[in-house]
């Protein structure tokens, strides 16, 4: 494993990398110091009083465990005080986040799933937390961003990443130079540079979805699947299925060997058809990483990246992966919408 730390990763990457500023660095520094307190209490979760619910919904409608809202309320109040944020949004929260008057301010804007796969949390499954950052518009609306100023165009990101919290913690992000990977140390406490410059492969083997929805996936999805389990795709063969329920763990294992992620869009009970995972702290972080990886993400047709979300919790479908094993289901999505 090499010795470069996140922080002399980004330095000797500055030329390449015009966010990376004094200030930029900063905050990724903070974003590290989170995960580390909430990686600490992740390992030690059945020693102390973080497994279960809260006894809370949050925003979602989804209960709340206690180490959700141990990490959230971890990121909340460092990044706070990190004086390079003028707002925060997190997936446990139904509002922004702005950054009080008394504190530091500055012009990033933070987007955060403070513990994605929170469900496996009791079974001692991987987990991890997803961020996303942007800059504020130079073109201010006030003191405060506005909610116009936070729900920027997901290719506007200048910064997305998760740390997975498994046998080891790492940390995966990209600025737009290449997806890297860092493994906590714990021995020195610091994250050490151990997959530089990841790709995923072109082809995969492997895909992952919750199939117990099959009754509630339209045609199109049904042949998807179908099309993954047959002996006459690209592998000549069945697809080995494999799927955590993490996102994180999920995307992070096909990031390594190849595959697909899907999470398609569902019949609701009024008839609507509607996603379940959120743009902005899920879907659009994510699709900054694989494309930086040589791979994609759609929800079926449409590239996630050139979505502008209308709403802070906007849910969509989402398929992610392999380049190729992606590009099949653009494929029959597109033949399924022209025989309408």
């Amino acid at each position: 494993m090499s010795q470069v730390t996140v922080t002399e990763h980004l330095l000797l990457h500055q030329k390449k990398t015009p966010m990376a500023t004094g200030r930029f660095t900063s905050l990724i520094n903070e974003l590290i110091l989170s995960a580390k307190i909430i990686s600490r209490e992740v390992t030690k979760a059945g020693l102390v009083d973080v497994l279960g619910f809260t006894g809370d919904t949050n925003v979602q409608g989804e209960k709340v465990r206690k180490l959700d809202e141990f990490a959230n309320n971890v990121l909340i109040h460092r990044m706070r005080r990190s004086g390079v944020l003028c707002a925060m949004a997190s997936e446990e929260n139904g509002d922004l986040i702005h950054i009080s008057g008394d504190l530091p301010r500055g012009d990033y804007i933070l987007i955060f799933d403070p513990l994605d796969g929170s469900s496996n949390i009791d079974v001692n499954v991987s987990i991890g937390t997803i961020f996303s950052i942007y800059r504020r518009p130079l073109k201010k609306t006030g003191d405060k961003p506005s909610m116009q100023e936070v729900l920027q165009s997901c290719d506007k990101q200048i910064c997305s990443g998760y740390f997975i919290y498994g046998s080891s913690t790492m940390m995966v992000y990209t600025t737009g130079e290449g997806v890297h990977g860092f493994t906590l140390d714990p021995s020195v406490g610091e994250f050490l540079l151990s997959h530089e410059d990841m790709k995923i492969p072109d082809q995969g083997k492997i895909y992952s979805v919750n199939e117990a929805y099959w009754n509630s996936w339209d045609p199109a999805t049904k042949e998807v699947l179908a099309h993954f389990k047959s002996t006459t795709n690209n592998l000549g063969q069945p697809y080995s299925s494999r799927y955590i329920g993490s996102l994180v763990a999920d995307f992070h294992r096909n990031l390594l060997y190849g595959g697909i992620f899907m999470y398609p869009a569902r019949t609701l009970d009024d008839g609507s058809k509607g996603g379940k995972l959120r743009l902005l702290c899920e879907a659009a972080p994510m699709a900054f990483l694989v494309e930086q990886a040589g791979g994609l993400a759609t929800d079926g047709t449409q590239r996630i990246l050139d979505y502008k979300p209308t709403e802070l919790h906007q849910r969509v479908p989402l398929f992610i992966g392999s380049r190729n094993d992606v590009e099949k289901v653009a494929e029959i999505y597109t033949k399924h919408q022209e025989q309408k």
